[in-house]
């Protein structure tokens, strides 16, 4: 999907017309597929890093979603962890250390760095939209307006959607489409000032009634298929495929998954 038709899209979530699109003759199903934790991650290619990123353009993923953090100094960063040690064996919190130490870091898979939250947009902006999960905790509005600043400054903020925390929901209501489970978007519309611009309704458990509620409420709606869910599983790989295809049955078209399982997808 074009980047531009793709804002437009998202902001102002034309269920109908989407809809429209969609029931045109097609021979296959077309998904919106979201990259989970920074693009396609592999053994060569780090989460949140820029060959994950360049991956997950060069696939055609309609979105990417990025982990925000904060260094010491007040940096804005992508990286998913509290600490460093996964990807680069440095048993540090991020929270601890300042960017001058975090950025001559190298990951031990692929050499690359860690990516401030700024440059990571200068590289989708009019490629790919972003996804972001907010890891930052309390409601430091000054540093969340930044957040705000630097989307709109590689005009990315019309498209863009976040998975939030309590704490910020009030400041980002209105400024970035926030996700909501149905109980939850069902008490945001009984609330003042309640858009359906505002939020979008997420996750694994989202049944064909949800679906079909979303559509007639004019939601976006998104579901999930991330490795984590499926680690307690004997064969995680076929606990995924049949998540995958429980949700595609919903009548879902937009996806977060973790990029293993794009072949559920395509």
């Amino acid at each position: 999907m074009h980047f531009k038709h793709l804002c437009l899209l998202i902001s102002l979530c034309s269920v109908s017309s989407l809809n429209a699109q969609e029931n045109k003759n097609r021979v296959q199903q077309t998904y919106f597929l979201i990259a989970h934790r920074g693009g396609v991650v592999d053994s060569t290619k780090a989460e949140n890093s820029l060959p994950a990123l360049k991956a997950a353009i060069e696939r055609g993923y309609t979105m990417v979603e990025i982990d925000l953090r904060l260094t010491k100094d007040r940096v804005l960063i992508i990286h998913h962890d509290t600490n460093f040690k996964r990807y680069f064996g440095v048993d540090k919190k991020v929270s601890d250390m300042n960017w001058k130490e975090i950025s001559k870091l190298k990951s031990n898979t692929g050499g690359s760095r860690v990516l401030t939250f700024e440059a990571a947009l200068q590289y989708c902006s009019g490629k790919i939209a972003v996804m972001i999960d907010n890891k930052i905790s309390g409601n430091d509005t000054v540093l969340f307006s930044k957040v705000i600043a630097l989307l709109k400054k590689y005009k990315l903020d019309k498209a863009a959607l976040m998975i939030g925390t309590d704490e910020s929901t009030g400041f980002f209501t209105g400024k970035i489409k926030l996700s909501c489970t149905r109980k939850q978007l069902e008490e945001n519309m009984l609330k003042p000032g309640y858009s359906p611009l505002h939020y979008y309704l997420f996750g694994n458990e989202i049944t064909r009634d949800d679906v079909e509620w979303a559509k007639r409420n004019t939601i976006l709606a998104v579901g999930v298929v991330n490795a984590w869910r499926y680690r307690r599983f004997a064969d995680p790989l076929a606990e995924a495929e049949k998540d995958a295809q429980r949700l595609k049955a919903t009548g879902l078209n937009y996806f977060q998954i973790d990029s293993e399982f794009e072949r559920f997808f395509r």
